[in-house]
């Protein structure tokens, strides 16, 4: 019970405290799709429905994570698709270097985390990386939102809701994409919020395949969700597509928006 309450608190009180808040640009509502970790059919499977579509999603990789398993099995991304999927014009942004959590290291340690993750990946020749940023397993405290969000061009957390008019680009909110065809409903639920409040609707996911983790979808319901905003006339777009409506650029102002640094 007292593990709830704390939960509750942390919920309640999070999005209230050391906001970093933006004007949503006026661009009418809008919907991202992100992909966390991340698993190899996040881009094999669910970035080729996305570009069948025509449309690009933001993929939020840690960089430790490249080439292994997840605990379900599956494999994980490699370096070639990092590449396959900018030059699709996905983007491709951070989640820490090892994927640790903001709630069980101590704050000095997870900003070292956050800044060695995108780093690593910026690194690598000809890839370019963008400045937003993911909390592994959703995890942020008071302490580590102060601290990197002062860091980072945004930070996805997994805290549901629309964004806007108003967003707090510290704790952007977002909603999981997960299991199947079923789920449809509830998706539409929430791009009907989006049409009543202009906002920005941000859903994420792990897996996509027809038999999903329990963080994952299967494909059904991904192609099914992006038709559905399409269908209501709901722009699709990046996160940082998204910022750079709002006039947001890198932190680093020696990189024009999605350039890489030097070689690897």
């Amino acid at each position: 019970m007292e593990l709830l309450k704390r939960e509750w608190g942390r919920r309640h009180w999070l999005p209230l405290l050391c906001r970093r808040n933006m004007r949503l640009p006026g661009i009418g509502p809008v919907v991202t799709f992100s992909f966390d970790d991340f698993p190899r059919s996040a881009y094999r499977v669910g970035g080729a429905i996305l570009n069948g579509f025509r449309v690009r999603g933001t993929f939020y990789a840690a960089y430790s994570l490249v080439g292994t398993k997840a605990c379900s099995g599956e494999d994980l991304f490699r370096l070639e698709d990092l590449h396959d999927l900018v030059a699709e014009g996905h983007e491709l942004a951070s989640h820490t270097l090892h994927h640790v959590s903001g709630r069980e290291i101590p704050r000095t340690a997870f900003v070292k985390e956050v800044l060695e993750g995108r780093a690593a990946l910026q690194s690598i020749h000809g890839l370019p990386v963008s400045d937003n940023f993911s909390y592994p397993f959703g995890a942020v405290t008071v302490a580590t939102k102060k601290a990197v969000g002062t860091k980072m061009l945004s930070c996805r957390s997994s805290f549901r809701g629309v964004n806007g008019p108003i967003v707090d680009l510290s704790l952007l909110r977002a909603n999981s994409l997960y299991g199947g065809i079923d789920q449809l409903s509830l998706v539409k639920k929430l791009l009907r919020r989006a049409q009543e409040l202009s906002g920005w609707l941000i859903f994420y996911t792990h897996d996509v395949k027809d038999h999903p983790s329990r963080y994952g979808c299967t494909p059904a319901l991904l192609e099914a969700a992006v038709k559905a905003a399409l269908d209501s006339s709901i722009k699709v777009m990046t996160v940082n597509e998204v910022l750079a409506h709002a006039g947001k650029c890198q932190l680093n102002e020696t990189k024009p928006l999605l350039s890489s640094t030097a070689a690897h």
